[in-house]
């Protein structure tokens, strides 16, 4: 079992990455980062020492002065240097770069000379190191104004906001998940790669990718309908705009009730993808679900009975709980890393409806046991 570091563990890509490593315990055993550990030598040689690998994915990304930027990361590169030559540490460095090292700008420049100097640090310490040299990187839970401009689209596109555009060019981009496999892939490997060029995963021209964000506001944002999600690309779009949500407060939407004397009629899902849709009953007191997903898209509706579905983030302690009843038919779709459950709280049979995106494969479930 490998025990990994993740220096900006609670950044960005560093909580995917942490979570990921999660979902294998007797794989890797994951050592604790804090931001402070830079500023306590103790406490940094403390984890450096712990650790076979070392994912330094801790930066700054903007600040109005570039000096600051490239001075910050500068410096976080050499205090990690000097704790791994103090604990006379053997660890696989893997450092994260940026496709801006050739641009320039400061940013570039940090990214790209702490990227050699760790490289100078295995050559003469015989440690192993990898400089990763990542594209785009998007994905759930990125900051708006910060990580990628798709995080600020999807933000100001569900919080009455209108994205502008200042350069409509092509971007090189790769999700969030596909970057944890590449490091995963380079933590598994024995090799040292002194310059690993991630390959981006998709280019689009930033008014395309607007356009696609447009499309699931009005169609799903606003009305409840899954759009087409016609490659691997739209799908972890889409996953990411759902995160954008003000989650909270969105959920649990109510259905629109077609009501004549013969009862009631309730369409409960406009699909422009496929997926499986599945029915339950569940007795007073029972509780369903207490798992989460990495990438499929979930909806349960209660259409009799009363329900409590409950959501958490799994890196969070807040739950957020939602009160449905079947003589007001509403749904509730599940974010992606989010765990959720329903429970019965009436005194009657509870009715739902289940859709998930893709049928249920027992070979590759992607659904993790976790309680809310």
């Amino acid at each position: 079992m490998k025990k990994i570091g993740i220096t900006g563990q609670n950044g960005f890509v560093g909580s995917h990455l942490y979570n990921t490593l999660g979902l294998y315990p007797d794989k890797f055993e994951r050592i604790n980062f804090e931001r402070e550990f830079f500023d306590n030598q103790e406490k940094l040689d403390e984890f450096v020492a712990q650790c076979d690998v070392i994912i330094h994915l801790a930066a700054m990304n903007r600040h109005p002065d570039p000096e600051v930027i490239y001075n910050n990361n500068i410096d976080l590169v050499k205090k990690l240097i000097g704790s791994l030559e103090k604990t006379n540490s053997k660890s696989h460095i893997l450092f994260s770069s940026s496709s801006q090292e050739e641009k320039d700008n400061l940013y570039g420049k940090s990214k790209k000379e702490g990227r050699e100097l760790l490289a100078n640090w295995a050559e003469t310490s015989g440690g192993k190191f990898t400089g990763m040299v990542i594209p785009n990187v998007f994905g759930p839970f990125g900051k708006p104004n910060y990580n990628s401009f798709i995080a600020t689209f999807c933000y100001k596109l569900t919080h009455g906001q209108t994205p502008g555009i200042d350069n409509d060019g092509e971007v090189k981009l790769i999700y969030v998940g596909e970057l944890v496999q590449e490091i995963i892939s380079q933590i598994e490997s024995e090799e040292s790669n002194i310059l690993y060029e991630v390959s981006s995963t998709s280019v689009n021209k930033v008014s395309e990718v607007l356009l696609k964000l447009e499309n699931y506001k009005n169609l799903y944002f606003d009305n409840g309908e899954i759009p087409v999600l016609a490659s691997r690309f739209d799908l972890n779009l889409f996953n990411t705009f759902r995160c954008y949500f003000d989650i909270k407060n969105h959920y649990p939407v109510k259905f629109p009730q077609h009501i004549d004397p013969r009862g009631a009629f309730v369409e409960i899902i406009r699909l422009g993808i496929g997926g499986q849709c599945s029915f339950s009953t569940t007795v007073p007191g029972i509780t369903r679900g207490n798992h989460f997903h990495t990438r499929k898209i979930e909806r349960f509706s209660v259409i009799k009975g009363k329900a409590l579905i409950q959501l958490r983030k799994i890196d969070t302690g807040e739950v957020f709980d939602y009160y449905l009843d079947g003589n007001e038919p509403a749904y509730v779709d599940m974010p992606i890393w989010y765990t959720h459950n329903i429970k019965n709280i009436g005194e009657e049979e509870l009715y739902t409806i289940f859709w998930i995106n893709e049928p249920f494969n027992s070979e590759d479930a992607d659904t993790y046991f976790l309680d809310v």
